[in-house]
């Protein structure tokens, strides 16, 4: 049973009798979306874990793409009827959105075990386990064997618009050069299952020698890595030519 967003309003905080819970059924999935607090944020959606697997993509509160100005949301390119649903609902509704692309990525969606969306951003919940991560949407049920906590709550970016299934990769650069410089670093993955644009991974001083370590949410399954762009910009004319380059990159894949 898949909850997408369950209702917060008058269901939150209730007996389970009267809410979506993980007893309703052997194997109980939930994509949390809208899950800010109805007051004063207008959220639809359950916050607490209340499945098998709670999913909480983007950190569950507010979705990329969701805060675009009404006159493009409503004139949608799906539609009048689906753009003015999304500038009403637009976090709400990217549940069943999530869900219905899941199907058509089914190793997309990847779901990190982790105590809170703010520690998903560090290291501390990457990569996958042993046992793998679930996938968000359809195929989460692949997962069901391997359920050991009461309630497992599990984190993941989504991209802006359609298509929404990332792939999470951390990149860790050792740069190589004769002096600091100020500037960004921006990196591109190239591999047997597609290439990426280019991510910014470093902004600020740059110091030959220092190792940097960023996280891409990168659009494409990469696949087995056969090259890795390194692109530099110390975004202002310096007479003195300073180079910059990578002692080396490392680039590990969050599923395996």
């Amino acid at each position: 049973l898949s909850g997408l967003d369950p209702a917060q309003p008058y269901f939150q905080g209730t007996p389970t009798e009267v809410r979506l819970d993980k007893s309703d059924a052997e194997f109980v999935d939930i994509i949390h979306t809208d899950s800010a607090p109805t007051i004063p944020y207008l959220g639809f959606g359950m916050s607490t874990a209340i499945g098998h697997l709670d999913f909480y993509p983007n950190g569950g509160e507010q979705m990329p793409g969701c805060g675009k100005n009404p006159v493009s949301q409503i004139v949608d390119l799906d539609g009048i009827w689906e753009g003015t649903r999304d500038f009403v609902a637009c976090n709400h509704l990217r549940s069943y959105k999530y869900y219905s692309d899941s199907i058509i990525y089914p190793d997309g969606f990847l779901g990190y075990s982790c105590a809170s969306y703010d520690v998903f951003k560090t290291e501390s919940c990457f990569p996958c386990p042993r046992e793998g991560c679930p996938n968000m949407g359809h195929f989460a049920d692949k997962f069901k064997g391997k359920i050991k906590n009461n309630f497992l709550k599990l984190y993941l970016n989504t991209g802006e618009a359609k298509d929404f299934a990332l792939w999470r990769y951390k990149v860790t650069v050792t740069l190589s050069g004769k002096s600091k410089v100020k500037g960004y670093v921006n990196i591109a993955l190239y591999g047997s299952g597609g290439n990426t644009r280019q991510y910014q991974v470093i902004e600020g001083t740059l110091k030959p020698a220092n190792t940097y370590i960023s996280f891409i949410d990168a659009e494409v399954n990469v696949g087995t890595v056969t090259k890795v762009k390194f692109l530099w910009n110390n975004n202002q004319l310096n007479p003195t030519f300073p180079k910059l380059g990578a002692a080396a990159i490392t680039v590990q894949s969050g599923e395996n």
